[in-house]
């Protein structure tokens, strides 16, 4: 019999579990124009001060406001060079004081067009004193008008692959051709555009993220709110005033998106935010320059992105339940100050100067020490928000594509979106190693000043802030196994090291036998790797490291005198370059060429091209019969058994000898790779999937690594 009771119970009961209720999500946009009324006017982004006068397209300040009933934030996209920490606080604070928006949930990036009002001080050009108020109260206007415009929504992500719009413009040249820094020092090793010259240079300098993702916003009955949109490419630039490629792609979007037959609507926005692009160009120096895709047509190269965008935006999933998460941090970051040689010199050419603006590099440099040791110090901002299952970060300037996609790969959720130039301008962020390669990117100024270790320090804060607004832990990175990469395991190697880190010192042991690997500092990380083999699953790009003088060191206590050595190599060092290509695979104590230890790389004008070996007890060198093309990807493995050695180049036989046997001398567990022992000819180039076996591999068996 049922109990009278029971309603009020169940009612009861109710009350005391929660139910999980979802908020509706609302979003608001608009665009504000910031073109200045007053000229001549600054324009940032070149070396020394420049202005100009006359407009070729406005430039704009696109806002989105998104809420939940218990949440609001903003993501400002402004067409700027770089925008100032100090203004956008300001901004911020007087937004937060007009809305409903807390400051530290305000978002606000530039897209870093060359060609925009100057309102950050930076090299030789001053901010504009008239622009910079003018421009504050703008980007009020426009957080507080996107928020006029909150209407219930629908989100959802997009993305499609851009690669043919992007690629490194930062390269490593050779080691015999370092170029000098503004103080006179020869520590240029990679540099900008350095790729132009095959000569002169030996590989990228970093990966690429041709990512071309979306947030669209749209009404509940389909209407287009917003896009926003995240890709990395530098800039065009213009001798007007423009809103470079970002501009054009923005009105190309809301001309093919927006309803323009709905009545007391908002008008459709478009926004197109900046990805990682430090090191970032649309050229693609690894082709010949008639066969680069797209080079010096903007409004070609902007439609071929909206093209792109068009294709990915119909295939987005919308969700309207979907709640907001925002949270920021707050770092003092130290710059990188002069020495007291360095800020003496730098003191006397600033002296010299006067009142007028710097005009030759060493000029720009010295007064850029003098601000450096003013300043000693910053604070810089990292954001991260949630809009239910799409996350945004945020890096305070120009970061390499390699920290937004650490950012994206170790996000707790795969919808991530790394927008760079947010919320401040302190110049290049290079990941420590690179500072190692020097250029323009790693040389102090308020262009590229803040510490060393800035970058780890960056992408630490967001990584803990998305895991905070989306509370789930971040991932592990790891790639995915595909079928070479389980041919390799199948043989049980004593040592396998994928090569797939973003980062060293330490080289991930695969095998299971917990022989992780080392990395000497000059590493280059994340490179693409032999695409011609499956590595990984789904299309996922196999991960390599380029070799830029130092080397990857290893033990392994228990190898004989019969072992094999397994490795993919990618050489960059042009073969006329020095006697020896480079070695990748050495065998002895550091810094010596001890009797036993053998030796295997590539010959330069001596056998050129061709696999060599030596060993130490002799020294001879033998070559193979097969020369290796520069920059393209080959197995190589050399298999010793006792006195015999034989090694392979993509499973066929290439040097077949007896010599005297590696069994001997006490250090023969150390081993290197990508250069010698002695550090003679060190490896310029890229090496990947390399595997110890403590045994001799039969032909087969290496003919199935080479597949």
């Amino acid at each position: 019999m049922k109990s009278p009771l029971a309603p009020f119970l169940l009612a009861a009961l109710a009350l005391l579990i929660p139910s999980q209720v979802f908020a509706e999500l609302q979003a608001g946009a608009t665009i504000v124009d910031v073109t200045p009324t007053k000229f001549p006017v600054l324009v940032n982004g070149s070396m020394t001060s420049r202005s100009v006068s006359t407009v070729k397209t406005k430039v704009n300040a696109r806002a989105i406001v998104v809420a939940d009933g218990e949440e609001r934030l903003a993501i400002v996209v402004v067409d700027s060079c770089m925008l100032p920490r100090p203004l956008l606080d300001e901004v911020k604070k007087l937004a937060a004081q007009r809305t409903k928006i807390p400051a530290d949930h305000i978002l606000i990036s530039a897209t870093h067009a060359h060609s925009a009002p100057s309102s950050l001080a930076c090299l030789g050009t001053d901010a504009d004193p008239e622009y910079v108020p003018f421009l504050r109260g703008k980007l009020v206007d426009a957080i507080a008008a996107a928020e006029a415009n909150l209407e219930p929504a629908q989100v959802g992500w997009g993305s499609e692959n851009a690669a043919d719009y992007t690629a490194l413009r930062r390269w490593i040249l050779r080691s015999d051709r370092l170029r000098n820094d503004p103080f006179g020092n020869p520590t240029v090793r990679a540099t900008m555009h350095a790729g132009t010259n095959w000569d002169n240079a030996v590989g990228e300098s970093g990966p690429e993220d041709p990512e071309l993702s979306l947030i669209s916003f749209r009404a509940k009955n389909g209407r287009p709110i917003a896009l926003l949109a995240n890709f990395s490419m530098h800039y065009f630039g213009d001798g007007a005033l423009s809103a470079d490629y970002f501009g054009l792609y923005c009105n190309g979007l809301q001309e093919k998106l927006g309803k323009k037959d709905v009545k007391d609507a908002p008008a459709f926005v478009a926004i197109m935010s900046h990805g990682c692009s430090g090191d970032i160009y649309r050229r693609d120096y690894t082709k010949p320059k008639d066969q680069w895709a797209i080079t010096d047509d903007i409004n070609e190269y902007a439609n071929g992105l909206i093209k792109i965008t068009l294709q990915a935006y119909q295939n987005i999933k919308y969700l309207e339940d979907a709640d907001i998460e925002m949270a920021e941090n707050r770092l003092q970051m130290n710059y990188r100050v002069p020495n007291k040689q360095l800020l003496e010199w730098s003191q006397r050419i600033v002296k010299e100067l006067g009142d007028r603006l710097p005009k030759t590099q060493e000029e720009i440099y010295a007064r850029e020490q003098v601000i450096l040791h003013e300043r000693q110090s910053t604070e810089i901002v990292t954001q991260a928000l949630r809009i239910g299952d799409i996350a945004i970060t945020t890096t305070p300037n120009e970061t390499y594509a390699l920290t937004g996609l650490k950012l994206k790969r170790q996000s707790p959720l795969k919808q991530t979106m790394v927008i760079e130039l947010a919320n401040g301008g302190d110049g290049y962020i290079p990941p420590p190693e690179q500072h190692l390669l020097g250029g323009y990117n790693t040389w102090a100024a308020r262009s590229a000043g803040l510490e060393v270790l800035a970058e780890p320090r960056i992408v630490e804060s967001d990584l803990e802030l998305l895991e905070k607004v989306t509370n789930q832990r971040r991932k592990f990175y790891q790639q995915s196994r595909g079928p070479a990469t389980e041919a390799i395991l199948s043989l049980k190697p004593a040592a396998y090291w994928r090569l797939d880190e973003f980062n060293g010192p330490r080289a991930r042991d695969l095998s299971g036998h917990q022989r992780d690997a080392f990395y000497e500092p000059a590493i280059a990380y994340f490179l693409e790797g032999p695409a011609s083999t499956s590595f990984c699953k789904d299309g996922e790009t196999n991960r390599a490291v380029h070799f830029a003088g130092d080397r990857l060191q290893a033990r392994i206590n228990d190898l004989s005198d019969q072992f094999t050595i397994s490795l993919w190599l990618w050489n960059g060092m042009p073969l006329d370059a020095r006697e020896i290509s480079g070695w990748m695979f050495s065998q002895g104590p550091d810094h010596g060429l001890a009797a036993y230890g053998d030796h295997l790389g590539v010959g330069g004008t001596e056998f050129p091209g061709k696999l060599i070996f030596m060993n130490g007890a002799d020294r001879k060198l033998h070559s193979g019969k097969t020369a290796i093309e520069r920059w393209t990807w080959n197995h190589v493995a050399l298999v010793r058994d006792g006195k015999s050695l034989k090694v392979y180049l993509n499973g066929k036989l290439e040097i077949d000898l007896q010599t005297t046997s590696a069994k001997a001398g006490p250090m023969l567990d150390q081993i290197f790779f990508g250069g010698r022992t002695d550090n003679q000819s060190n490896w310029e180039g890229r090496l990947d999937e390399i595997a110890v076996f403590n045994r001799v591999l039969t032909d087969a068996e290496v003919q199935k690594l080479a597949k």
